[in-house]
């Protein structure tokens, strides 16, 4: 007797075990939901609420949500995406984000989940917010411009690194990546590149030194196909091989 536990999302039966949360039943079964902040990796965050689903006529996020026997979850409704890409818009102006001159384009989640929700245009008046570039450090440059607070590197360097090299400071609008050094630069910081959290940014607030562009633009990970397609496993490559 089959005694595998299920639920619904968008027509389509989707299996799931204890302790699963929808988005990762969801991946596991090779249904894409949006997200920026969610990674496998580490204890789900629930920052960016990108991966917003409706489950049983609530929004909730999906990374933070457990899966439950019978559940109805829709993932792709006209107001679910609505949501979502007035989500990815204030993710736009908040920050500094010129997809045609970032070495990011093309391999970055927060465009490619863009362009997956039909999120074309910023709708929101910009903030254009004056934010330093960090290239203290030999290897590695953050443009703080581009940090969208998924803290991804601050999990990655804490539960992973185990440094703490990152951190969140402030509140709301005012919320920004710091650097625990004594100096609040990257350079007099324990940071290195080969830690993890090098290699989980989203965006392009991290970047490697000395082999920008490498892969030219129209050839890089989301360029030929759509993130729905490539998943976090091809993400989490790229990143392995320098872009972001």
């Amino acid at each position: 007797m089959n005694t595998r536990k299920t639920f619904r999302m968008d027509g389509r039966t989707i299996p799931f075990e204890d302790g699963q949360s929808i988005i990762d039943a969801a991946l596991a079964a090779g249904e894409y939901i949006p997200h920026l902040c969610h990674n496998p990796e580490f204890t789900p965050h629930g920052s960016c609420r990108v991966c917003t689903v409706d489950v049983d006529g609530r929004m909730v996020s999906a990374c933070t949500q457990p899966a439950a026997e019978g559940q109805q979850v829709v993932n792709n409704s006209d107001p679910v995406n609505h949501y979502r890409r007035r989500l990815l818009q204030m993710l736009f102006v908040e920050g500094n984000h010129v997809c045609p001159g970032c070495e990011k384009s093309g391999a970055c989640q927060l465009q490619a989940v863009a362009y997956y929700t039909g999120m074309l245009a910023p709708h929101f008046t910009h903030f254009f917010p004056r934010r330093e570039v960090d290239a203290s450090h030999p290897d590695t440059v953050i443009d703080f411009n581009r940090c969208i607070l998924c803290e991804l590197c601050v999990r990655a360097s804490r539960d992973v690194d185990g440094k703490n090299v990152f951190s969140i400071s402030g509140r709301g609008i005012q919320s920004r990546l710091i650097i625990n050094s004594n100096t609040g630069r990257l350079g007099d910081s324990d940071y290195d590149r080969a830690d993890k959290a090098a290699s989980v940014c989203p965006v392009g607030a991290i970047l490697p030194k000395h082999q920008g562009y490498e892969v030219p633009i129209g050839e890089r990970l989301y360029d030929q196909r759509p993130i729905s397609v490539v998943g976090d496993v091809a993400q989490a490559k790229q990143g392995d091989n320098g872009d972001g």
